[in-house]
């Protein structure tokens, strides 16, 4: 089995609804999420995914999508306000946790027809949740 990765960094800002802590106010982060794909057998090149095109699709799309972006719950009262002064939010059906990010950037990988294995997603640099393959 071959496996590569990449990484791809990212600031975003977020707020958890309900949240019984500090992320109940919005707040930012720099972003890091490595991608892991995997493969049996290597393509005609002897690669599993060339890297330059992985960074121009999920790299172009996580630029274009979640970049310098509010990530939030599409019910946050937050986005009518946001969207009203023109702001760029990018929303989510559900809170936008480290997790949901995580399984987000694997579900986009895996539709830009990757062998995604699995994706980490770092919050900050103690802080990281990861999305893997079922088996």
């Amino acid at each position: 089995m071959f496996t590569i990765s990449r990484e791809f960094t990212f600031s975003y800002g977020h707020r958890l609804l309900n949240h019984c802590g500090k992320c109940a106010h919005p707040h930012g982060h720099n972003a890091c999420v490595r991608i892991v794909l995997e493969s049996d057998c290597l393509n005609s090149q002897g690669m599993v995914v060339d890297f330059t095109e992985q960074k121009r699709t999920i790299g172009q799309w996580i630029e274009d999508h979640l970049d310098h972006r509010m990530i939030l719950e599409n019910n946050d009262p937050l986005v009518e306000i946001l969207k009203q002064m023109n702001e760029p939010v990018f929303l989510l059906s559900q809170q936008p946790t480290a997790e949901n990010i995580a399984r987000l950037l694997f579900e986009k990988t895996e539709e830009f027809g990757f062998p995604v294995q699995s994706v980490t997603f770092w919050e900050t640099d103690q802080c990281s949740a990861e999305y893997r393959k079922s088996c």
